[in-house]
């Protein structure tokens, strides 16, 4: 991509997520005048957030798996990942002076397991290219061919030549991705697929029987929900289930698909019948269980819970075991998920971000309609589209 850097176009970016200050280092280094707007009293918050748990930047995966994490998404998010693939995240990362390692799954993180540092140096950067940012400033749509916005000085409005919209999706307002963007979007004519709640945990509603266990891990489970599938682990808690392991496959139960566990996947069916065989004397089922299948008293629990009375019959507990059908109420709260589903339709965008409807208006992010489950695919495909997105935005304004 051949972008001339010199200049003197202006350039908003709408959005201080991950997606977005990606897009306006690609603005500002191809020469453009950058000003990024948030709503909220500093930037990258959400960004932060997933810093608490470790920053998961990217995941050491070839390319295939990895873009079918992105399941129907794949095809229009390819050439955009591969310009910017799992291994350009690290050299990035590095070239912010943050150290890397790479975990027992792929994962990678930085070595201070936060998302502060690289933050620092992320915003030194811009500020050292002469970037403007304007917090508090919330985008209410455009007016005229000026972008407006609420601001604490009262209603503002700026003159851009191009735009980037990198507002993240729907989960999580209280850290800035409230969705209310659709609206004027929508109001634009361009095309906007649903919101719906993606790496989400499972609302429970639990008997007394489960109080005990909350804080409980279901650790070396299978778990299965129509296509998709996970190993991992699940949290019981007063909510219901959470964790990765559900995170992977809520899609599946987002579609109407039955939610299968597996408690014992490292053990045949046929195994398992062999041991239930055994003469178990006084013992109790539980204990008889946790004796002779190593089976924790979380499991025991969750078992007893959907499936009380047990089945004396070996076989019949041994199938319950390898396919445990949760009794659940769907997924929590769409504000309580990891990320959502739905957005910006790929076909309401060319295949260079920018929105059909309103030229030299581009998209970034979770604003898209894609969506991926929780192990470096999310941060990554924000960086991914925003670099694509900037790059081309700025190509486009200098074409202009």
């Amino acid at each position: 991509m051949t972008i001339d850097h010199k200049t003197s176009a202006q350039a908003v970016v709408i959005g201080a997520g991950p997606a977005g200050l990606m897009a306006a280092e690609m603005l500002a280094q191809a020469g453009l005048s950058v000003t990024i707007c948030d709503h909220k009293p500093s930037v990258g918050r959400k960004f932060l957030m997933a810093g608490k748990s470790g920053l998961n930047l990217t995941k050491i995966e070839e390319p295939e798996p990895f873009l079918a994490a992105f399941s129907t998404a794949g095809g229009p998010l390819k050439p955009i990942i591969e310009a910017f693939d799992n291994h350009a995240v690290q050299d990035w990362a590095a070239g912010l002076g943050q150290a890397l390692f790479t975990g027992s799954t792929g994962r990678v993180f930085p070595t201070v397991m936060k998302a502060s540092p690289l933050l620092r140096a992320w915003l030194a950067r811009l500020a050292q290219a002469q970037t403007q940012i304007n917090t508090r400033w919330r985008w209410m749509g455009w007016q005229g061919d000026a972008l407006a916005f609420d601001t604490p000085e009262g209603p503002q409005t700026l003159q851009a030549d191009v735009t980037v919209l990198a507002m993240g999706g729907a989960s999580w307002a209280r850290l800035g991705s409230t969705g209310e963007w659709a609206v004027p979007l929508a109001d634009s004519d361009v095309k906007i697929a649903p919101f719906a709640p993606a790496n989400a945990g499972i609302a429970m509603d639990w008997s007394p029987h489960m109080a005990a266990h909350f804080g409980s891990a279901l650790k070396g489970i299978g778990l299965k929900s129509g296509t998709y599938r996970s190993r991992g682990e699940a949290l019981v808690s007063a909510q219901g289930l959470e964790g990765g392991g559900i995170y992977t496959i809520s899609r599946g139960v987002r579609e109407g698909h039955p939610l299968m566990l597996d408690l014992l996947p490292d053990q045949t069916e046929k195994a398992l019948v062999e041991k239930l065989e055994k003469p178990r004397g006084k013992m109790s089922m539980a204990n008889f269980m946790r004796k002779t299948l190593k089976l924790d008293v979380a499991k025991i629990a969750l078992l007893q819970e959907m499936a009380r009375p047990l089945p004396q019959d070996a076989k019949a507990l041994a199938k319950l075991l390898k396919a445990l059908r949760i009794a659940h109420a769907g997924l929590r709260p769409m504000d309580q998920a990891i990320s959502t589903a739905g957005g910006v339709r790929f076909d309401a965008v060319d295949d260079t971000l920018m929105l059909r409807a309103r030229p030299g208006v581009f998209v970034a992010g979770e604003m898209l309609d894609w969506e991926a489950p929780t192990g470096g695919y999310l941060i990554s495909a924000c960086l991914a589209t925003g670099r694509w997105a900037g790059q081309n935005a700025a190509v486009w304004a200098q074409k202009a």
